[in-house]
């Protein structure tokens, strides 16, 4: 079956895109939404912009559309893209949704009404296994932003190892927010997994922009 991938070029999107391939699809384009605004209802906003570099790593076409990120007009703009999808010739949408019912049950809508088939092939999995599957599997990614009370925000910029994911699920257990980030607590991005032909190099800079808001901004990537 011939597939897009909605993708953010974080975690999750990455796993969701490697489990697509070795379960046999044709992924015939990424499928990124810029979105204007930081407070995007359905969309990742930070360095969304640089999907374009894993997208070249992994020899795959991408679509970048912008969104103004106002609640029903991004869902007119995700039903504007999934329509390119299925005019590239899509059967499907592969999504990275984990644990948020608004944005699966939205995906899923939009995508039956232009009779595509959804897969989202994290959903519901236990959030703690999962991390340290990442990086059993090789996937290699950054913090990009965090925005929890209680996150280790030393681990900002950094590529994260197994001893930060230990870290990181002891303090979700003591401070509450999710371990896998998908209540918003923080976003990745990702340098290397195991379709990339090829490891990114990031540089960028630490921004502090509130008591529990860190933003790692991308400034070059290689």
């Amino acid at each position: 079956m011939k597939v897009c991938v909605l993708y953010s070029g974080g975690k999750d999107s990455t796993y969701a895109l490697h489990w697509a391939v070795f379960k046999g699809f044709e992924v015939i384009s990424l499928l990124t939404l810029l979105p204007k605004r930081e407070d995007s209802w359905m969309f990742q906003y930070p360095n969304v912009e640089f999907t374009k570099y894993q997208a070249e790593a992994l020899g795959m076409n991408i679509i970048q559309m912008p969104t103004y990120g106002e609640k029903n007009n991004e869902l007119e703009d995700l039903y504007v893209a999934f329509k390119k999808c299925k005019d590239l010739g899509a059967q499907g949408i592969v999504t990275g949704a984990l644990l948020s019912d608004y944005q699966r049950l939205n995906a899923n809508i939009i995508a039956e009404k232009l009779s595509l088939k959804t897969y989202s092939p994290l959903w519901r999995k236990d959030q703690e296994k999962y991390m340290y599957e990442l990086i059993d599997e090789g996937f290699e990614f950054i913090i990009t932003s965090t925005s929890a009370y209680g996150f280790p925000h030393e681990l900002l910029g950094k590529v994260i190892r197994r001893e930060d994911v230990d870290i990181i699920i002891r303090r979700a257990r003591e401070y509450g927010f999710n371990p896998a980030f998908e209540g918003g607590e923080a976003e990745t991005y990702v340098i290397y997994a195991p379709l990339f032909k090829r490891r990114l190099k990031v540089f960028g800079e630490i921004k502090r922009l509130g008591e529990d808001n860190w933003r790692f901004l991308i400034k070059r990537i290689l």
